[in-house]
């Protein structure tokens, strides 16, 4: 028996290969099946199902691609109601996987087809089970971004959630293993481990959604509290992963032309495409195309372009590191974004020979913006992290304009007076940077280093404290 997590930081997301005999199955593939292939064959194994947990939100699943290049039939739970063939399972089903059995757990309440696939050993004893987004480590799936399609409202779903739990996870063994869909830092969940596997018997100590004692009225309070709006890109998403996308192949096929500086400006004022720039803040800081958009691969990546990027229909053209053409297409992909016409060839640096028209942004280090508001007290300093860091710590008289929702504190940025951004580190505040920039206002400086630089410079921040002690 093999059970591999397949897990990917930049999305906080597990896929999994089971292999037993021969036989494998996939659940919750990424949008390039490439590796699962690949995987299978270094097992000389033949993949036999693709299971879904349900309709993902947050990415864009391969369970399309990797059925049509293997043969293996798609797999959802009860409720599912997909636009191409698939198997539809009854609760209780069974599937056999070599000498393992995995059985369907339907686990509504996350969304109305949400299923949890329990994995039986060679000898018929519970193993483990795959949660999607049912249970999480520390948390369980948040229970509002299925309301419109089950016409039911967030408090419905909860409470629905609630007695999946209780009558299909909660009873099983202690020692069975967790593997669920999502980890740290995804949007499906407010709380959850930077583990990403564990044992039920801990989560059922551990985590808050599984106190025994815990009422059907404080549970959906509990897991309502504190939601915050989805990214726009989520319910677009459940309709590529519904009803069907564009193959991966054609998708890369398209997103890595090579665009002289030449095409590339002309296929930008001709499609009206975003130009997005991939490199490292540093990078875009010392000159990018005017207007471009900063989001840089090492981060998180397709997150923030979802986030941020309102349509995955909107043209894309990429500026991006040499020989990192197919990664930025791919990721782009994973969340939606399937309409890159090309990259610039030769990168920034083939723009600047050309003698095309640049930008930059602006640095400050942390010790002269000290000396700059010492000298002006009524220095404007706009902090871009989460609301939920701010609180916990900031630098005195620093306003709060999460990137998230970044657009709705456009009007309080001064018009002609310099300014300084920051974050925790430097990421996030060169692509509120990049935003503000591509909207015309130019007056801004970035602060070096962010709020860690900051601290470090003995700039004035505020304590935390406590909301329940106020």
């Amino acid at each position: 028996m093999i059970i591999e997590q397949i897990y990917t930081g930049c999305l906080a997301q597990g896929a999994y290969y089971i292999e037993s005999k021969g036989e494998a199955a996939i659940i919750d593939p990424l949008r390039e099946v490439g590796p699962y292939i690949k995987r299978a064959r270094q097992d000389r194994a033949e993949i036999k199902y693709i299971f879904e947990t349900h309709f993902h939100a947050d990415f864009v699943s391969g369970h399309l691609t990797l059925s049509r290049k293997t043969g293996a039939p798609i797999v959802f739970g009860p409720l599912a109601n997909p636009s191409f063939e698939a198997i539809i399972a009854e609760d209780g089903q069974e599937f056999k996987i070599g000498d393992l059995t995995l059985v369907v757990l339907h686990t509504p309440g996350h969304t109305m087809e949400s299923t949890t696939y329990l994995l039986r050993d060679a000898e018929g004893k519970d193993h483990a089970i795959f949660s999607g987004d049912t249970l999480f480590l520390g948390d369980v799936g948040r229970p509002d971004l299925a309301q419109k399609a089950a016409d039911m409202t967030q408090e419905q779903l909860a409470s629905t959630l609630f007695d999946s739990l209780r009558s299909k996870i909660m009873p099983l063994a202690d020692d069975i293993i967790v593997y669920p869909a999502h980890g740290a830092g995804s949007a499906c969940g407010k709380n959850m481990s930077k583990e990403t596997v564990d044992t039920l018997g801990n989560q059922k100590k551990t985590n808050y959604a599984l106190r025994p004692d815990m009422t059907r009225e404080e549970f959906v309070a509990e897991v309502t509290d504190g939601l915050l709006p989805p990214p726009n890109y989520f319910p677009l998403n459940v309709k590529m992963n519904k009803e069907g996308y564009e193959d991966i192949d054609q998708v890369l096929e398209r997103g890595t032309k090579a665009l002289s500086p030449d095409a590339f400006e002309v296929a930008a004022n001709e499609t009206g495409a975003v130009v997005l720039d991939v490199r490292s803040e540093d990078d875009f800081a010392k000159g990018h195309i005017p207007r471009s958009i900063f989001i840089g691969l090492d981060g998180s990546f397709a997150p923030w372009v979802g986030a941020l990027v309102a349509d995955t229909a909107q043209p894309i053209l990429l500026v991006v590191p040499e020989g990192r053409e197919e990664e930025a297409v791919t990721r782009l992909s994973r969340v939606g974004f399937d309409n890159t016409l090309g990259y610039l060839e030769g990168g920034f640096e083939a723009w600047r020979k050309a003698s095309k028209e640049y930008d930059t942004v602006s640095p400050v280090a942390p010790k002269q913006l000290k000396v700059l508001m010492s000298e002006d007290p009524q220095t404007k300093v706009f902090d871009v992290r989460k609301e939920s860091e701010y609180l916990s710590e900031h630098l005195l008289e620093a306003e709060n304009t999460p990137l998230d929702y970044l657009n709705d504190f456009l009007s309080g940025f001064p018009k002609e007076e310099v300014f300084y951004l920051h974050c925790a580190g430097g990421y996030r505040s060169m692509i509120a940077a990049s935003i503000l920039k591509s909207r015309g206002i130019h007056n801004l400086v970035d602060v070096s280093g962010g709020f860690k630089a900051i601290k470090e410079a003995g700039l004035p921040v505020s304590d935390y404290v406590c909301p329940s002690t106020l």
